[in-house]
């Protein structure tokens, strides 16, 4: 059967120590045996590793900050749209969601397919929210406080002991261990990314990971689970291994279930010595360690692009345990043309 073709438009091809879903994204599709995608790359930095990637991207457009406006972001898809009639549009950060599920309609309007989670569920699960989400949902979740100034620091040391984790809305988080440290996290944090800065209870164990894709009715679509084995001054899985792990499943398909939840996602957990698991994060989107799940026989992101083009996707149950991914850094050695492209005309 002849492969269907497609057009996938992509964010988030920082392949950093921060490293962005895109790029594994991207490799996931190209291994489909059922479509032949052609992919745009869409950046917003031009030193964004993935432009330079020789195999990756067919096209590369520059676009605006979210933060210039949702509009102005969301013209500038439209006018690539234009020339390279994107069929399914993926976008890989946090802070870029909202403007994509706000203008989900006047997308699919002009023929760009997302597979999104909706306002409702993306903002319940907002990290200022997660004590009502474990409420709501019966899911252990560490105690948290809002952080509005530094003043509230006392009454966070009231309540709870060092250390403390730190977190932004978006990314970035800091274990603090006193005052001192809490103050620096916070500035450091709500220069970023704004406020509320979270202060959250440290839940002592092992952090696993899921990642998932829901279908938008209550099924899980796919979802495999890891623990990080190598993790990076920034937070991030250096390495990791898959898990059996049913409690972790169940939880899982019980969040997909209760929420409704549409699209990719990625459960942060806890696991404490005693066996009980403390959900510190929901990230609404597919994570930077999906190649793993590929590589465990679940290709999510395939899967994701199916259902965004209303296919009918069956559920994936099995997965190989005791599969690793390990990360590493590769210097590439690129024209200063290309640099040079991007920097100026924004698109390659």
């Amino acid at each position: 059967m002849a492969k269907k073709k497609i057009t996938l438009a992509v964010t988030g091809l920082n392949n950093t120590d921060n490293p962005g879903p895109g790029v594994p994204v991207i490799r996931a599709v190209k291994e489909s045996e059922d479509l032949d995608v052609r992919v745009i790359g869409l950046v917003y930095e031009n030193l964004e590793p993935g432009i330079y990637m020789e195999g990756l991207c067919d096209r590369i457009f520059q676009i605006p900050y979210p933060s210039s406006g949702s509009n102005e972001l969301i013209e500038r898809i439209e006018k690539i749209h234009l020339q390279e009639k994107i069929d399914v549009l993926i976008p890989n950060f946090d802070a870029e969601l909202f403007s994509f599920m706000k203008n989900e309609q006047r997308l699919l309007e002009k023929g760009i397919h997302t597979f999104l989670p909706n306002l409702k569920q993306f903002q319940e699960r907002e990290k200022d929210k997660l004590p009502e989400f474990g409420k709501k949902y019966d899911v252990k979740v560490p105690g948290s406080i809002n952080l509005g100034s530094t003043n509230q620091i006392s009454d966070m040391e009231d309540k709870f002991d060092y250390p403390v984790m730190i977190k932004g809305q978006f990314y970035d988080a800091y274990e603090t261990n006193n005052e001192e440290q809490v103050k620096q996290a916070f500035y450091k944090i709500s220069s970023k990314w704004g406020l509320p800065v979270i202060a959250q209870e440290f839940v002592k164990g092992i952090e696993v990971n899921v990642v998932a894709l829901g279908d938008g009715k209550g099924n899980t679509i796919a979802a495999v689970p890891m623990r990080k084995q190598y993790i990076t001054d920034k937070g991030k899985a250096w390495g990791g291994i898959t898990l059996a792990d049913e409690k972790m499943m169940e939880l899982t398909r019980s969040i997909i279930q209760k929420t409704n939840w549409k699209g990719g996602m990625e459960l942060e957990m806890i696991k404490t010595s005693k066996g009980e698991y403390y959900l510190i994060e929901i990230n609404p989107r597919i994570p930077a360690w999906v190649y793993l799940a590929v590589g465990a026989g679940q290709n999510i992101p395939e899967a994701l692009i199916k259902l965004a083009l209303g296919q009918e996707v069956q559920p994936m149950t099995s997965y190989k345990i005791g599969k690793m991914f390990v990360r590493y850094s590769y210097d590439m050695i690129v024209d200063l043309e290309k640099f040079a492209a991007i920097s100026m005309n924004k698109e390659i």
